[in-house]
């Protein structure tokens, strides 16, 4: 997985823009963040997950995910090594992100489109 696989992927859900914050590239639904790239640093990538969604993603590939550092990381901002993803598995932790920052109607039209 490179980069702009990470950028393709998170600007394939509904009404997904690409903004910047702290001088990262970041990806927003009703302007709300959902996953950042390059973050802590090239060939990394976050998603905001719950703390249950992140430890279901750590365990099932923990050489992909890592728990952010401090609260953050604990509240479920999730570090995604982007050398070691797969995209199915990528997909998943989007998808779960962006879910957790749509209004509901946004998702309930993904939800009937599949």
């Amino acid at each position: 997985m490179i980069p702009n696989d990470f950028r393709r992927l998170a600007l394939s859900f509904p009404e997904t823009e690409e903004s910047a914050h702290m001088e990262h590239p970041d990806f927003r639904v009703a302007g709300k963040i959902f996953a950042t790239l390059g973050y802590p640093e090239d060939g990394w990538a976050m998603v905001k997950l719950t703390p249950l969604e992140q430890q279901m993603f750590i365990k099932a590939q923990p050489t992909v995910f890592h728990p952010c550092t401090g609260a953050w990381g604990r509240r479920g901002a999730t570090s995604i090594r982007l050398k070691t993803a797969r995209k199915p598995t990528l997909r998943r932790a989007l998808e779960a992100a962006w879910r957790l920052a749509a209004p509901e109607h946004v998702v309930q039209y993904f939800d009937r489109d599949r």
